[in-house]
Order: C-alpha cells, then structure tokens, then sequence
C-alpha cells in the first residue's frame, strides 16, 4: 500500500456504513469515552445526508472499495459564518503514517477556502498526540477554550487554523 494507491473522494450516500464502522472502531481502539464524542453522535450514521449542506463536505479515503479513512469540513455550530470545523477525521490503522492525514487535511481546508472560511477549528482528546502533531503539522495552533457549540465535552483540546 503507497499513498498513491488510495482513492480520496467525496461520500457517497453507501458509504454511510462504512464511515459509521470505521470511526466506532477507531474510537473504541483509542478508548475514547462514547458519551460526549462522535460516537454516539446521530450524524455518524448518516455522513451522506449530514454533508448535503451548503458549505459542508466530506471525503472519504477508499483502497480496493473500503473506507479507511475520512475527514469533512462543516460550519462551526454556535459560531459566526467564517469558522468551520474539520470534522470527524478518523483513520483506519493500517493506513496512518502514509502522509494520508495531511493530504486529506489539504483537500478539506480547500474546500473550505472555496466556501470562503476564514479560519478552521478542531477538537481533539488530550492523549491523542499523534493527532496532535498531524493538526500542528498543517498550521493548526492550540487555544484555551472551545469555540462553538460541537457537543462533544469529552473533547478538551482545541485548535484553530487561520485560512
């Protein structure tokens, strides 16, 4: 498997299951609470529908037609109209380490810029450092409190990008 044997594309609505599947487990490989998460989230069920707004998108990273990773950007809840939020960035363990974090970042903060965005939020578990150093990787800088309203209390790291 290389980088370049990876498919990055925008959800489809059958790729709901595979999307759902795959962040459950990697949630429940990092030990990450299922109350105040993406875990119980409704929209983890229904990704197709839930990216079918006007300036909210989702990819999906496909090898050999499974879904091993995926990312979307969204408007940040409870915020003004220039903040959106990166989004439900999951990986399967067999594909981390292979440059596909920042590529998928890349191609979400784009699309954001197309949406006219000004600056990008994201939060993260306190032991998640490789997500971490990824998220520094691209430009991202940590902030003292949330912004938003994104529901997700288990989640007390929180960064912002600059677009």
């Amino acid at each position: 498997m290389t980088p370049f044997d990876f498919i990055i594309r925008e959800i489809k609505p059958a790729d709901n299951a595979g999307v759902a599947q795959l962040i459950r487990s990697v949630l429940i490989e990092l030990n990450v609470p299922k109350t105040g998460t993406a875990y119980e989230d409704k929209a983890t069920d229904e990704m197709f529908a839930t990216y079918q707004n006007k300036r909210a998108c989702y990819f999906v990273i496909e090898y050999k037609g499974e879904i091993l990773g995926g990312a979307g950007i969204g408007p940040l809840e409870g915020q003004n109209d220039n903040v959106c939020e990166l989004q439900k960035m999951y990986f399967s363990p067999s594909i981390r380490g292979k440059g596909l974090g920042s590529k998928l970042i890349t191609q979400c903060l784009e699309k954001a810029k197309e949406y006219e965005f000004k600056q990008c939020y994201i939060e993260t578990m306190p032991y998640m450092h490789a997500a971490q150093k990824l998220y520094k990787k691209n430009g991202f800088h940590k902030l003292s409190q949330p912004m938003g309203n994104t529901g997700h209390y288990s989640c007390t790291v929180w960064m912002l990008k600059d677009l």
